[in-house]
């Protein structure tokens, strides 16, 4: 896929991210789509957040930032696949918000990406050791972050999981389980069939392991979601086919190469 292509998808790879600095941001995100919809612009939402100031910032520097880290974890650009989709998605399902914000945010934030796999080998009830996040930023970025810039990214992280409702807690925090909705479960079999998952493939992606749930369970949700017309879903013989590529706009299937 050209660069051009990636842009307008929507994922980012590499090793930099927002949380050396920010968290998902979800209560100012949700403040965000409440005062916006679907067909918001770009420029639209930059206006919301400057010229406006819904976010209530106190300063026109916090608030130009903010519209910046905003922009890196959610690209707010109906343009951008993945947000697009995300922000019909947010409309029709007011629980699963927070889940949402985390897979998109998991999508555009390699940091966070990093953290995932810590995250969802944990027990339910255990408390997050700080170590393990670290250990898990600095394979993933080459050790290139100092101990100071490292310990704001394990801060950041573990913060922005505990607003997706993974972690629960302050000062300690512990594993509890998330209950993923049939438009969340929708989400992230989408990012994962965007990326090229198919198949059973598409239940083991990154954005399916965060739900929480097994690939039966995946399975049972998705058969709901089925129903509700967000997917197409087939099962024969323990070969099982998902696609969500009526969600997608004909320029998007264009983007992904006819992908069907």
């Amino acid at each position: 896929m050209e660069i051009a292509s990636q842009d307008l998808v929507g994922f980012r790879f590499g090793d930099r991210g927002t949380h050396t600095s920010r968290t998902i941001m979800l209560e100012e995100l949700s403040t965000l789509m409440q005062d916006s919809d679907p067909a918001t612009t770009r420029a639209e939402y930059r206006s919301l957040i400057i010229d406006q100031n819904c976010l209530g910032k106190r300063t026109a520097a916090t608030r130009k930032l903010s519209d910046q880290r905003l922009s890196e974890l959610y690209g707010l650009d109906p343009r951008i696949m993945i947000f697009r989709l995300m922000r019909r998605l947010w409309q029709s399902d007011e629980r699963g918000r927070p889940l949402l914000a985390l897979l998109l945010a998991l999508a555009r934030d390699p940091l966070l990406r990093m953290t995932a796999q810590p995250i969802i080998r944990m027990r339910t009830g255990e408390e997050l050791g700080r170590q393990t996040l670290t250990d898990a930023l600095n394979r993933g970025t080459g050790s290139r972050f100092n101990e100071a810039v490292l310990d704001k990214i394990v801060r950041n992280t573990s913060a922005s999981w505990t607003q997706s409702g993974h972690l629960k807690g302050h000062s300690r925090k512990n594993r509890q389980p998330v209950r993923p909705t049939p438009i969340v479960a929708t989400y992230a079999l989408t990012l994962g069939y965007i990326l090229g998952a198919r198949g059973h493939a598409l239940l083991e992606t990154i954005w399916a392991k965060v739900l929480d749930i097994s690939t039966d369970e995946l399975i049972f949700i998705a058969m709901d979601a089925k129903r509700a017309g967000y997917i197409d879903l087939k099962s024969s013989g323990g070969v099982i086919d998902i696609s969500p590529v009526q969600l997608f706009t004909d320029e998007e299937r264009r983007l992904l190469h006819g992908t069907n």
